[in-house]
């Protein structure tokens, strides 16, 4: 049985989300092996042949385009102007993020056996109560707390602000998995929060530098997470060839320039059309294509993972309800929705196998894109910061498709090249924020720092200035977001030395 701690923090101080101050109660709620399906589970493994997981992604960002400037949800501001592009899509969007909260509880009630996996940016939760939208809330709460659902339901942690990895600031990287960890448990409660042990990587982007990548897993295994999802084409076997068996999970390697090393379970996210794949329950019937594996000294069902925008998209709005029901339906005329192929939750999945036996050793191997050629040219037996440095700086000579930018969801945008004027600043107002206030945390107890409400103001405006869209858009109006959210992020840490 698991202690929790017996108050929740506030969800929101003087107007801000809470972000941070209670980093110790979320450690300690986290950092767990107690199993979190395997008790409620209705799969039995032995009477499944292929099994699909789904995952959902929201987000909208944090602008300062309110009045006078304040700090709004993008959604927000689409309410506002429904005159503007898109934004007359803005009560559809607001539907879908609160339509799953209907869809399970129906579904379930009828007889069927669904699963999802909600992945929610700190972004869009701050946003939807910051426009009063508790609706929604309260629809996502009554599948993540009501014992009924909850077994049909996982959340994913992320990066509280949807900062991409790759080009994050080391330093960033923890801030924003405990961000989005205190905040959800703010939401919906310390139990909740002791759920959540999958990680989905914003624009699925996976850092290949091996330093940001070790910061990285070893952040995500310090917050207690057991496992993310990540891309088919952001990752190689250890000898740098495509996957050879994408619908296993895997480990993913990860070593850094001083050769140390560390590991995390990783589930493949297919190759396609993100969204249209979940919006027609593509991932179901490609299951309905495999049979069981053997996996170490076990046979073990595949996986197809996917995971795609949850608003986006006429085919997300319109064809994704129908197709979801009639997936679930077919799976009930089809060995009665727990046999045969069924859905089920990454968490659940992993539970399952290792109930059965199959342990992480027995995974397959994978590393990050670009890493072979590294490793390559460096001597594993004395591993150092400039070898790795140099290796690094030779391919970029030798090979013009080299690069350490990191692979995502799609190889044809950039969230470094050409925004240099945003990743300037971010630095800069990073570098800042960590002048101002890591001696102050080596020298006081964490919290009486993370408490105050300079602290938090500075870390807001640090995660904002990394949200991913401020680098997506081109040039204009979303770069000016970026700009004003630094001015007023220096403002509130003058330089000191």
């Amino acid at each position: 049985m698991l202690n929790f701690p017996t108050t929740l923090p506030p969800e929101i101080i003087d107007d801000l989300p809470n972000i941070c101050g209670w980093e110790a109660e979320v450690t300690s709620v986290v950092n767990h092996d107690a199993p979190v399906f395997l008790p409620s589970t209705n799969v039995q493994l032995e009477n499944v042949n292929a099994v699909f997981a789904i995952a959902l992604h929201m987000h909208q960002p944090t602008i300062p385009a309110g009045h006078d400037g304040k700090l709004i949800n993008n959604l927000q501001y689409m309410f506002e102007h429904p005159q503007e592009g898109d934004n007359h899509n803005a009560a559809p969007f607001a539907y879908c993020y609160s339509r799953m909260g209907d869809f399970i509880p129906e579904l379930v009630n009828q007889g069927c056996n669904p699963r999802i996996m909600l992945d929610y940016s700190g972004n869009l939760l701050w946003g939807l109560r910051q426009m009063g939208r508790n609706d929604v809330i309260d629809n996502l709460k009554r599948i993540t707390s009501d014992r009924t659902y909850q077994p049909y339901v996982e959340w994913l942690g992320t990066m509280w602000g949807h900062a991409v990895v790759p080009s994050t600031p080391i330093s960033d990287i923890k801030l924003h998995i405990l961000a989005w960890q205190q905040h959800f448990a703010a939401i919906f409660g310390w139990e909740a929060l002791a759920r959540v042990k999958g990680f989905s990587p914003p624009e699925m982007h996976l850092p290949n530098h091996p330093d940001t990548l070790f910061a990285f897993v070893k952040a995500l295994k310090e917050c207690g997470y057991r496992w993310l999802l990540v891309q088919e084409h952001s990752v190689e076997t250890i000898d740098g060839q495509s996957l050879h068996h994408k619908h296993l999970p895997h480990r993913l390697m990860a070593r850094n320039s001083q050769g140390e090393t560390i590991s995390i379970t990783a589930l493949i996210k297919t190759q396609g059309s993100d969204t249209k794949l979940v919006a027609q329950m593509q991932p179901y019937y490609e299951a309905k294509t495999l049979s069981k594996y053997k996996l170490g000294n076990v046979l073990i069902p595949p996986i197809v993972s996917q995971i795609g925008d949850g608003e986006n998209g006429g085919v997300m709005m319109n064809e994704f309800p129908s197709a979801f029901n009639q997936a679930w339906w077919d799976m009930v005329h089809h060995g009665g929705g727990k046999s045969g192929v069924v859905g089920v939750c990454g968490t659940e999945y992993l539970e399952l196998i290792e109930a059965a036996g199959c342990q992480s050793e027995d995974f397959p191997m994978c590393q990050p894109v670009g890493q072979y050629q590294i490793w390559q040219r460096v001597n594993s037996e004395n591993c150092q910061p400039e070898a790795v440095e140099n290796a690094i700086q030779e391919l970029k000579q030798t090979n013009p498709h080299f690069h350490m930018d990191g692979a995502s969801w799609t190889n044809h945008i950039s969230w470094v090249k050409g925004y240099e004027n945003v990743l300037s600043p971010m630095y800069e107002l990073s570098s800042l924020f960590h002048q101002k206030f890591d001696q102050l945390l080596l020298n006081n107890s964490g919290a009486s720092v993370t408490k105050q409400p300079e602290y938090r103001q500075a870390l807001l405006h640090n995660l904002l200035l990394q949200t991913s869209c401020f680098r997506y858009w081109g040039q204009g109006t979303w770069t000016d977001y970026a700009y004003e959210i630094y001015q007023r992020g220096k403002n509130l840490l003058p330089y000191t030395m």
